[in-house]
């Protein structure tokens, strides 16, 4: 199938949830069609990928969705609408001060590490809260949203991961003030955003059901 008519029977099933097309490895020939196709959103792995392509990519908001190093924030920061990846105190840090530094907000999201692993970045479940407090002092950041990549499981064996993350998006409501503003979770992808929905996704980010299989 097209990526157009991928796009038409994603959004058949998203309902009120938004739809981020993951355009990681995806040419701008490409991705311009999902955005004429009707997304609104992409979301980029690499901030080199994305400066080579940039230019050619219709207006859309833009998010980056990978693991950002302490020496991309200050790209991260110039190209980017959201960080959805803001994984460490020392990564919201260097945001903010690059997005003090060409006086921007910079809007995130927190990814919380659901599965407890090991091998993956995110914040403890344990420790959000204390995380989003310290973040009140910071001026040139906006926490809008959660973010999660569960455990590499079947959808069904998913579901519990996304249950716990719509419970810990729902207590912190309670901090919402000032630069907190938790209106989203992010979480599901191509092979588990049907369950993601069912659990409460405000988010999916879907690439290969768009786009079809990566090609290194």
């Amino acid at each position: 199938m097209s990526v157009t008519q991928n796009i038409k029977g994603i959004f058949k099933e998203l309902g009120n949830t938004k739809l981020v097309c993951v355009t990681k490895t995806v040419e701008p020939e490409r991705i311009n069609k999902a955005i004429r196709a009707g997304a609104t959103v992409i979301g980029e792995n690499r901030i080199q990928e994305f400066e080579d392509k940039c230019g050619d990519i219709l207006p859309c908001e833009k998010h980056f969705i990978g693991h950002l190093q302490s020496n991309k924030a200050k790209k991260a920061v110039e190209y980017f609408d959201v960080i959805q990846s803001v994984d460490s105190i020392k990564i919201i840090e260097n945001i903010n001060s690059k997005a003090e530094d060409i006086a921007k907000i910079q809007n995130v999201f927190l990814q919380i590490n659901i599965g407890n692993e090991p091998q993956k970045f995110g914040f403890k479940i344990d420790e959000v809260g204390e995380i989003i407090e310290y973040i009140h002092s910071l001026k040139n950041v906006k926490v809008k949203g959660l973010m999660c990549i569960p455990p590499f499981l079947s959808p069904e064996d998913t579901r519990p991961y996304f249950k716990k993350m719509k419970e810990i998006f729902d207590e912190m409501q309670q901090y919402n003030q000032d630069n907190i503003d938790i209106r989203e979770l992010s979480m599901g992808m191509s092979n588990d955003y049907i369950v993601a929905i069912e659990e409460g996704a405000t988010m999916v980010r879907i690439g290969s059901a768009i786009f079809g299989d990566r090609k290194y």
